[in-house]
């Protein structure tokens, strides 16, 4: 049987009264309290999450972009440094072993953040890609915390720990889908901002020992803000509202970039070889048996994972994360159906013990937030 993993801030999620689940073989805060008003302060203020059982690995060297662009499905080359790129790792049959954000740090530098359950594999897979080219493959999940905050009020916190203006005014600066290296609250920081919950955020990276301090510091920043300690059950509720995939849920080695909506995050004008792309050549211009679509529910019931989705009797897909949308009032869910019911607009049903619950397909995100 595997040990379940801590994270260093683990005895302090204890200590602030969390709930703890298994998740992606880490004991992780699930809630510390309600999960409506972890959900609802992220919508409104801002709340912290502890995400360090995400991985960290740094692909640094001369060929790092090409490593990167043989390894992985997007093109790393044209990025310019202090910017981040969605991507994926295939598998060579063309499906996805994982999804993952990619950072360039430096010119040489790149920092991949896998997920949890899939880290180690992840950190293995580029390293053996990677070995062909004059590059160091630095797995460094073990010894890294990440620590995120997010909300509107997520800028005024993370501001609050620059020591001058010019710190202060890099953090406002910082665009989405962006990272810096500096100093906050006296600690030196990776800070991205990107985030899984719809709303505006910030990911900060440290090494394992300054995490307590990090999150100390944060918090009491935080306090005039109402700021809240959140969990993973409300991460969940977020990231659904917002229309984002979760892997073994939405992404899987049983789907290709196409089935999910990530074509465009495959690039085929790059020259590398990249692993599953002799797969994926043939489907380009091919229409997925099944799509990946955004539901509403009609009624208050809501569908959840599993749940057959149906037409006029016949079942055209299934449910793959559902619930009911805090923010919204109404049940929301992503499911894969069958190409021709994937229009938005399309009436369709979801199967729950016998009975069978309207829904609408409809435009992703569910949830966006005001500018």
């Amino acid at each position: 049987m595997t040990e379940i993993k801590h994270t260093a801030l683990h005895a302090k999620h204890a200590e602030l009264g969390a709930s703890f689940t298994d998740f992606g073989g880490w004991d992780m805060p699930l809630k510390y309290g309600s999960e409506l008003a972890e959900h609802k302060a992220v919508r409104s203020t801002a709340g912290i999450f502890d995400l360090s059982h995400m991985g960290e690995v740094y692909v640094s060297g001369p060929q790092a972009a090409t490593a990167l662009n043989t390894a992985l499905a997007g093109n790393f080359a044209p990025m310019k440094v202090g910017k981040a790129k969605y991507s994926l790792i295939l598998n060579e049959r063309g499906t996805i072993v994982d999804d993952l954000i990619v950072y360039r740090l430096g010119e040489e530098r790149y920092l991949v953040v896998p997920n949890a359950g899939n880290a180690v594999r992840v950190a293995a897979a580029l390293a053996e890609r990677c070995a062909g080219f004059d590059v160091e493959v630095d797995d460094a999940s073990a010894r890294t915390s990440m620590i995120a905050v997010q909300g509107p009020k997520a800028e005024a916190i993370v501001r609050e720990l620059a020591a001058d203006e010019a710190t202060a005014t890099a953090v406002h600066d910082l665009k989405y889908y962006a990272a810096v290296e500096l100093t906050l609250g006296g600690l030196p920081v990776t800070l991205a901002r990107t985030g899984y919950t719809g709303e505006d955020g910030f990911e900060l990276i440290v090494p394992n020992e300054l995490a307590e301090s990090l999150w100390e510091k944060l918090s009491a920043a935080g306090t005039e803000h109402e700021l809240l300690p959140c969990g993973l059950a409300c991460r969940d509720s977020l990231r659904l509202e917002a229309g984002m995939p979760l892997y073994g849920n939405e992404l899987s080695e049983e789907r290709t970039p196409f089935d999910a909506g990530f074509g465009p995050v495959v690039s085929f004008k790059k020259e590398e070889d990249f692993v599953g792309r002799q797969a994926l050549e043939p489907l380009r211009e091919q229409t997925p048996v099944r799509k990946l679509v955004g539901l509403k529910g009609l009624g208050k019931r809501a569908g959840r994972g599993g749940y057959p989705v149906v037409h006029e009797g016949s079942v055209v897909g299934e449910i793959t994360s559902g619930q009911p949308s805090p923010t919204l009032g109404y049940p929301v869910a992503l499911a894969y159906v069958d190409a021709e019911f994937a229009e938005v607009g399309t009436q369709l049903e979801v199967e729950l013990r016998g009975k069978t619950l309207p829904f609408v397909v409809v435009e992703l995100p569910f949830y966006t937030r005001s500018k």
